[in-house]
């Protein structure tokens, strides 16, 4: 059985139910699974072998008052077992068309330097590193709440 890709929607909460081994940081939890699946602005795109996930990439799409809808991509993650298989750029890909089907006109990704895995699959989906080499360019800041 060849691996299918899914967005999921609320009332598919089940589907997280099976996860292979390393493909979210933390085992996933049921209520905050409903609450995720439940906002139309969360996102995630999956990777289903045999009833497993595999892979899957979340993202959240929104708005400010003076700029155009974007999609900002959260995570992305690939069981160990099914590495080199294409699951990464494939549900990449599911999770970009969700934001162009949002009315997203852009889409955008933080990781660390050093994850050179990570790196090279946004750029193998279309993304530009270091697109933006200004003064203003961005830092990636995390805030203890």
């Amino acid at each position: 059985m060849a691996v299918e890709i899914k967005i999921l929607q609320a009332g598919d909460e089940a589907v997280l139910g099976r996860v292979a081994p390393d493909v979210f940081d933390n085992p996933v939890d049921p209520a905050l699974t409903r609450e995720f699946l439940a906002d139309p602005r969360h996102h995630i795109a999956v990777a289903v072998d045999d009833g497993l996930v595999v892979g899957f990439a979340s993202g959240v799409h929104y708005v400010h008052p003076d700029k155009p809808a974007e999609l900002w991509i959260n995570e992305v993650g690939v069981a160990p077992s099914h590495h080199g298989q294409g699951l990464g750029k494939a549900v990449m890909r599911a999770l970009l068309q969700v934001g162009r089907d949002h009315g997203c006109r852009e889409a955008w990704v933080m990781t660390n330097v050093g994850n050179t895995a990570a790196r090279a699959l946004y750029v193998s989906v279309g993304g530009t590193e270091g697109a933006d080499d200004s003064e203003d360019a961005a830092l990636g800041y995390s805030f203890a709440l």
